[in-house]
């Protein structure tokens, strides 16, 4: 089940003045009062937005046109349009609509991704996922119930591109004699 999690802004701080100060004509404290310092009371439990364990977050009601780039985490449930890089790992939600080239470390896909997709590591597709595009990954998990419209390609991480590209066909010197009903 996939949770949702919503970024709170931190509360600022909060001044405590009198409404209505009393002053004189020339705008001086009556009653020989000392002015009064204003309060500053803050926020008991401060929380600073990139606080939520390296997660980030962008929700179903964002609409990105652009590249993105992360560092760790990024769990997407909006729309992009655009390429998206990291050596992080990407979860693509539910509600996600993502118009584009992914290349990332690691990938789990929930929703719709229109675009090839190259991973270094893991690359899951969830049961009600849609990717329509290539995939490159050096390991791969498909559910049932996913849909795939694209070529695979399964690759170990040690081989480069090229050399996975195609295994190589040594053809002996000699002709090779049956092996069965051969009368020599």
């Amino acid at each position: 089940m996939l949770k949702r999690f919503v970024l709170q802004k931190p509360m600022p701080p909060v001044r405590e003045e009198p409404r209505f100060p009393i002053t004189d004509e020339n705008n001086h404290p009556a009653n020989d009062e000392e002015p009064k310092p204003s309060t500053i009371i803050d926020n008991p439990n401060p929380k600073p937005m990139a606080d939520h364990g390296g997660k980030d977050i962008l929700s179903s009601d964002v609409e990105i046109k652009g590249s993105i780039k992360f560092q760790k985490e990024l769990l997407i449930d909006g729309k992009v349009e655009g390429d998206i890089n990291s050596d992080g790992v990407l979860t693509v939600g539910e509600n996600a609509e993502i118009r584009g080239e992914i290349k990332t470390k690691s990938i789990t896909v929930y929703g719709k991704v229109h675009g090839n997709i190259t991973v270094g590591e893991r690359c899951e597709l969830k049961s009600k996922c849609v990717l329509q595009g290539d995939l490159k990954a050096a390991r791969l998990v498909i559910e049932e119930g996913a849909t795939f419209i694209g070529k695979s390609e399964v690759t170990s991480g040690a081989l480069s591109a090229k050399s996975a590209a195609r295994p190589e066909v040594v053809r002996p010197s000699e002709p090779i004699k049956a092996a069965f009903g051969a009368r020599a």
